[in-house]
């Protein structure tokens, strides 16, 4: 059955134009056939009547071209099932359980967004990021709350890589046409690490029509990836264009008292309570994601367990010495407006003042860039340093210095160089 009906359709599709035969037979599929009855399940009834009405003796004349037999042609309803196998989601992974901060609040948002109205508020919804900040967990948590609705839609949640072997293996054995009703017929279609979709042109080729056929349907598609989609490498021009087309939000590395609030979550998710100066070790010494802060909390408590002894400072610090790295230097904002100023030949004054001339306004955006870059204070508590300038004037200063660090090689080695000169 699996070889025998894409021929069959291709007769099909040569007595037909190509509109109609796309709008009676997409996502049909043959399930049953013993030569003299062939069972074809179509996606709805509507279809289905539409075939029954006039085009059973088509279907029939395709499989005497293509068989020599004549069948009986019957019709059926393909039943809606749920695209989420049991297990597959992370029971943890729900909005109530995800720490909102500074680096995560838009990306939060808009999830939350989508969850609610699902192909209307944000599509698609693009989230991108280092691994371990969060964006399975969003993901998920968006599925968790799709699926608590009272009208149920039919979500499919799988990574990148999935997808790509489900396409490969489709294409072997000649069923290209399920692939596509089981991809395109979904209500909700979420997909991690889309970055993967690069690798094979095929791929994208398949995917750029799937995604198009789900947004044209308002169907909601969301992603995530660890780059934003421009920096893609060989990802389409095509497909760069219309994962832009709603929302493309990043998720940046948590500052301290958001390690902290997570640190604190995740003991609270196993009825535990860490600490002060626990919570406080852990943040300070696992900076890198929010996967190795969990990956610390369940060894710590492992050896609590296997050794009987409580979790304290003590116990932390034997327990995570693997996290310690050789101590660097705190870098401060003083610290770091006294490099910037020497290097640009400003005086504090000006750096904190009023005046927006470039020979000023560069070196104070370079000082906003490096104190959001090397420390841990907030937006608003930068901006207030600098002349009480409020938290857009900090991110157009980031925005500022990175495009310029893109263009300019010689202004981005001058960052580098001050960078490591502040931890010297």
């Amino acid at each position: 059955m699996e070889r025998l009906w894409p021929p069959v359709l291709s007769e099909i599709e040569r007595q037909l134009d190509g509109d109609r035969f796309r709008v009676l037979f997409q996502g049909t599929e043959l399930v049953a056939y013993d030569g003299q009855t062939a069972e074809v399940a179509v996606p709805d009834r509507v279809q289905g009547d539409a075939i029954s009405r006039g085009y059973l003796g088509t279907i029939r004349d395709a499989f005497v071209r293509v068989a020599g037999l004549a069948p009986e042609v019957r019709i059926t309803i393909r039943e809606k099932t749920e695209a989420i196998p049991p297990l597959v989601l992370n029971p943890s992974y729900t909005f109530e359980n995800f720490v909102v901060g500074s680096s995560n609040r838009l990306a939060h948002a808009a999830a939350i967004a989508v969850a609610d109205s699902p192909g209307l508020a944000y599509n698609p919804l693009f989230l991108h990021g280092s691994v371990g900040l969060g964006k399975t967990h969003l993901l998920q948590a968006i599925c968790h709350a799709v699926i608590r609705r009272p009208r149920q839609l039919q979500i499919l949640y799988l990574s990148c890589e999935s997808f790509t072997n489900d396409f490969v293996s489709a294409l072997e054995r000649g069923q290209v046409e399920n692939f596509r009703y089981k991809y395109r017929h979904v209500d909700v279609l979420l997909i991690d690490d889309i970055q993967f979709l690069a690798k094979t042109e095929k791929t994208q080729e398949e995917f750029f029509h799937t995604f198009n056929t789900l947004y044209n349907a308002q169907k909601q598609i969301i992603l995530s990836s660890d780059s934003a989609p421009k920096d893609i490498p060989t990802l389409e021009e095509r497909l760069v264009s219309r994962f832009k087309w709603g929302l493309v939000s990043s998720i940046d590395p948590p500052s301290l008292e958001m390690r902290v609030a997570i640190l604190r979550n995740k003991a609270r998710i196993r009825g535990l309570e860490f600490p002060p100066d626990v919570v406080q070790f852990i943040a300070e010494t696992v900076t890198s994601n929010i996967r190795e802060l969990e990956g610390a909390v369940l060894k710590l408590l492992a050896y609590a367990k296997l050794t009987e002894r409580p979790v304290d400072l003590a116990l932390a610090r034997e327990v995570l010495q693997d996290y310690l790295r050789a101590p660097l230097r705190r870098v401060t904002i003083d610290g770091i407006v006294q490099r910037v100023t020497q290097a640009f030949g400003v005086k504090l004054a000006d750096i904190q003042g009023k005046r927006r001339t470039k020979s000023v306004s560069l070196p104070r955006q370079v000082c906003m860039y490096l104190a959001r870059s090397l420390t841990d204070h907030s937006l608003e508590e930068i901006g207030g340093y600098f002349g009480g300038r409020d938290h857009t004037t900090v991110i157009a200063a980031l925005d500022r210095v990175k495009l310029l660090r893109e263009r300019d090689p010689a202004f981005s080695g001058l960052v580098d160089k001050l960078t490591k000169e502040l931890f010297a």
